[in-house]
């Protein structure tokens, strides 16, 4: 990495560094103990190492990086690997790098229902969208949740409990008879009510005890079942593997939500065939020094679509940009390190598996398994593409779309906007930040896991491009200097919330 020192102990250390080839700060800083700018640390954060490790973790050696192939092990061990050259310690109890993520490859898998004796259509009339074990139930009695929210200002759940019940749900949020909404007593539609209301529906159902959901969301419905007939038909679909997964999760048509709420009788069953995927997250930590509690979590994912009929898909961009972005990352926070300044808080450099499989990964992290309390979780900033521009977009190119910033701590945007005006003077783009955004990004990528548990997030992304998921997104096609430039952001925005008096408030819970 390039560094940039503005003394003349530094300079002198600087052109030994130069000489040496060697990655350690400069001595003369260390031992005279003069303390490094932010400024001077994202300095550390450049264009040339960024390109020299993205061309070889996104070259066809690593074959696409597919959850449980040998590329992937190739790509997990690479992480790793520069982990230890620069003296970042593994995450887990014995400091080692892979957190092992059980997950199933089902080969089939069907759900046949039927109510008084009429079997209805899969993908037509619902969809089974999580993989869950073979089973069947006859369902004679059903709990209707109506709306299934629970806020501070209306709730579905006053005097009921869910627990080992079916439930049915229906899409959308209540207004009063003034026609505001009641969640947020406006015109302004809540989470609830949004794109991805659906998701947190299903959250709260499941958190709550729920033995099967069923929700009803004609917008939502046809896009899954589209999704998981082609999968189903094809090469199947992967799925977390651990026993505590067993709550079937439906989209059901409003025709069949109206049947089974004025019946309550029918039967399911549910059949699957699947094979075990060896796969892993890679976690690397630095500890802090007051607050070592406290952690920040960076993400990025590190898989990508694999090898399709002979064909490559490197996925420089995905997210080849956000895993190297993360490595470069944590070397400034060594640099710091080195130099005598720990971070107050503790800070994870997690790389999550499955990603394109449905965010499994992180799922399981924040799910099963957190290597640190979900509750001590202090933000997470995940990096999902940021190393291209999006064609659709008018403006200039010194841009990055930011989605979650605001959705849970005020203090979190704030402190990423004033971060941003002082070192990088990047267009922040909120395009994808609407809770009305069709496209539903804030939950399509690492991140929405911890905010699912009112861990404020930032998700950093460039938006999608021509490449998205082709064999043509290589590490050629990456502008270097932006890539350069958005890293710097989220390394100053990391470092001001590690080294912060008190950690981020959140005032704006989902579900209260």
């Amino acid at each position: 990495m390039k560094r940039y020192f503005y003394n003349i102990f530094g300079l002198i250390s600087l052109l030994l560094f130069l000489n040496c080839g060697t990655k350690t700060p400069p001595t003369a800083l260390t031992s005279n103990n003069l303390k490094l700018t932010p400024k001077q640390l994202g300095e550390t954060i450049t264009s040339d190492e960024l390109k020299e490790h993205l061309y070889i973790y996104a070259s066809d050696e690593f074959e696409g990086r597919e959850t449980g192939t040998e590329g992937q092990k190739k790509a997990v061990n690479y992480l790793k690997s520069n982990y230890e050259k620069l003296g970042i310690s593994g995450a887990l109890d014995d400091e080692s790098y892979f957190q092992k993520v059980p997950l199933k490859y089902l080969k089939s898998s069907s759900a046949a229902l039927s109510l008084n004796n009429e079997t209805y259509i899969e993908y037509k009339d619902y969809a089974l969208i999580n993989g869950v074990p073979s089973q069947s139930f006859n369902v004679s009695e059903i709990v209707d949740l109506g709306y299934g929210i629970e806020s501070k200002n209306y709730s579905d759940y006053k005097n009921i409990d869910i627990k080992d019940k079916v439930v049915l749900i229906k899409s959308g949020e209540p207004k009063n008879q003034n026609g505001n909404y009641k969640v947020n007593n406006s015109k302004e539609v809540s989470v609830w009510g949004s794109p991805s209301g659906f998701n947190e529906k299903f959250n709260l159902a499941i958190k709550k005890g729920a033995k099967i959901v069923l929700l009803n969301d004609d917008k939502i419905l046809p896009r899954y079942a589209a999704y998981l007939k082609r999968k189903s038909q094809s090469e199947g679909s992967m799925v977390l593997a651990t026993s505590k997964i067993n709550v079937p999760k439906f989209l059901i048509t409003k025709s069949l939500y109206n049947k089974i709420k004025s019946d309550g009788n029918f039967k399911l069953e549910i059949e699957n065939q699947s094979i075990k995927v060896d796969s892993e997250n890679v976690a690397a930590f630095i500890k802090g020094s007051t607050a070592p509690n406290e952690v920040i979590v960076i993400s990025a994912h590190l898989d990508h679509e694999g090898v399709k009929d002979g064909k490559v898909y490197n996925g420089a961009d995905d997210d080849g940009s956000g895993t190297v972005a993360i490595l470069e990352i944590a070397e400034a926070f060594k640099t710091a390190l080195k130099n005598g300044q720990r971070p107050k808080r503790s800070v994870l450099f997690l790389h999550v598996t499955g990603e394109e499989k449905g965010l499994l990964g992180s799922q399981y992290y924040t799910d099963f398994d957190p290597l640190f309390p979900i509750e001590n979780t202090v933000a997470n900033l995940n990096i999902d593409m940021i190393g291209r521009t999006d064609p659709k977009r008018d403006g200039d190119r010194n841009y990055i779309y930011l989605i979650g910033s605001d959705r849970l701590s005020t203090e979190l945007h704030n402190l990423s906007e004033n971060v941003n005006k002082n070192f990088t003077n990047i267009t922040l783009d909120y395009t994808y930040n609407a809770l009305t955004d069709p496209n539903r990004f804030y939950e399509r990528s690492d991140h929405y896991n911890f905010a699912k548990y009112d861990v404020p997030v930032i998700f950093y992304f460039n938006g999608t491009h021509d490449d998205y998921h082709q064999p043509s997104d290589t590490p050629d096609k990456i502008q270097y200097d932006l890539l350069e430039n958005r890293t710097r952001l989220v390394f100053y925005t990391a470092w001001e919330i590690a080294n912060r008096d008190k950690r981020l408030v959140v005032d704006k819970p989902t579900l209260k």
